[in-house]
Order: structure tokens, then sequence, then C-alpha cells
């Protein structure tokens, strides 16, 4: 969902400011501040297209005028703000401390408890190469 609602007019690239729905029941069209969410059976409009609006013949225009207190954040979105500021300025936690096990990887990468670690030393585990991501092969251990 893009930030800001466009005018629902062709070629109109303006911003929305108002919302268009038809209560056909009642032959009414009802224009009010912008809605929440985008409805299929609404019609979003820029200023100057809500300005210009006019209704089928026998049909009546209700204009709604916008809340002047919803126009500003409300305080659930102040409080909802500042919370993630503050979970933001909190340090991220350290990682616990790697063990010294044979066989397990050390914050450097290589294999601990090992100096020349390969396929030709055998008993002694390969080192891990290559991307270090949140997923890593364990070897079993020699026995």
């Amino acid at each position: 969902m893009s930030p800001a609602r466009r005018c629902s007019r062709t070629a109109c690239r303006r911003p929305a400011i108002a919302t268009l729905t038809y209560v056909y029941g009642d032959q009414t069209a009802v224009l009010g501040p912008l809605a929440t969410y985008a409805e299929p059976h609404a019609y979003d409009l820029c200023e100057e297209h809500s300005e210009r609006l006019s209704a089928p013949r026998g049909w009546e225009v209700m204009r709604l005028a916008p809340d002047p207190d919803a126009l500003g954040p409300s305080t659930d979105d102040l409080l909802a703000l500042a919370d993630a500021v503050r979970e933001a300025a909190r340090p991220a936690p350290t990682p616990p401390p790697v063990s010294a096990v044979p066989g397990r990887l050390a914050s450097g990468g290589r294999a601990t408890g090992s100096d020349d670690s390969g396929p030709d030393r055998p008993g002694h585990p390969a080192p891990e190469t290559g991307r270090r991501g949140h997923l890593r092969v364990l070897r079993p251990l020699p026995d």
C-alpha cells in the first residue's frame, strides 16, 4: 500500500483528500474525509475534483465536514511513535560467548582445538568456510 493514495479520476495524479460513496437506496452521494482504508466501491478524490463534484439528476450530495481533531496525529499514534523510539534506542543484546569445545566454530570461523585442520590431518575437522548465515552444518565429532 502506498503511503499517499491518489485521486481516482482518470489521468489525475494529485493526492486524494476526500472519499466519495454512493447510497443507492437514498439516492445520495456522500463526500466525506479520506477513508482510512481504500474501499472497492468508494472513490478517492483530490481537492479539485471534490469541489467540482456533481451527482446524477435527482440525487442529493451530502458533504461531510472533516473533523479538525482527526487531522492531526492521535494520542495512540504518538504513543506508538514514542515506543518505537525507545525500542530503537535500547542497546542490542550481546551474544553469549562461544565455548571452546573442539570441533565447534570460534568467532574467527576456525574450529577450536585444532591448529592445522584439514583432510590431510585425520581426526581434525576441516574449517568451515563461506558465508556465515544464521544456519550452519555441524559435522559429527570424530570418535
